[in-house]
């Protein structure tokens, strides 16, 4: 039988620091940097989030795409490329709404057949991103996706 090594006096209390602060700065300039390597785009769509402050919901708008043999995004009506900053309107396959980012979450992720997602690297991508939208609407300020 296993037995675990770890116990309650191997952690640090509540009071004692588990790391040293980071620099604010230092760790925006490694996410800013990070936002720059290529990204396979996920199969399943894509998703545009906002906040709803009227309703004070987080919304994740989904848009089916294809994607082509040099990995990029197309409409799976028309073929053709789909921009980064936008073009014509397009309607979204689904909609979801959420008063936290759990909630909206859990939605994406656990609700029904097909899942609007189908990388775990665009799920982690989502939940950091509706981490923001949920702090940007308790704290009454814009939201801007990554």
């Amino acid at each position: 039988m296993a037995s675990s090594s770890s116990s309650a006096s191997s952690h640090p209390s509540a009071s004692e620091p588990v790391a040293p602060p980071r620099d604010p700065v230092e760790g925006r300039a490694l996410d800013d940097r990070l936002s720059q390597r290529f990204i396979a785009l996920d199969p399943a769509g894509y998703f545009l989030i906002r906040v709803d402050a009227a309703s004070a919901e987080l919304v994740a708008e989904h848009y089916r795409n294809d994607v082509d043999d040099r990995g990029r995004a197309t409409d799976p009506d028309t073929g053709e490329v789909l921009g980064c900053r936008g073009g014509g309107p397009r309607s979204p396959d689904r909609v979801y709404r959420g008063k936290t980012a759990k909630q909206l979450g859990i939605e994406l992720s656990e609700g029904g057949e097909p899942l609007p997602i189908s990388r775990l690297d665009h799920a982690l991508y989502l939940g950091r991103e509706l981490q923001k939208a949920e702090q940007c609407l308790l704290e009454g300020r814009p939201y801007v996706q990554d």
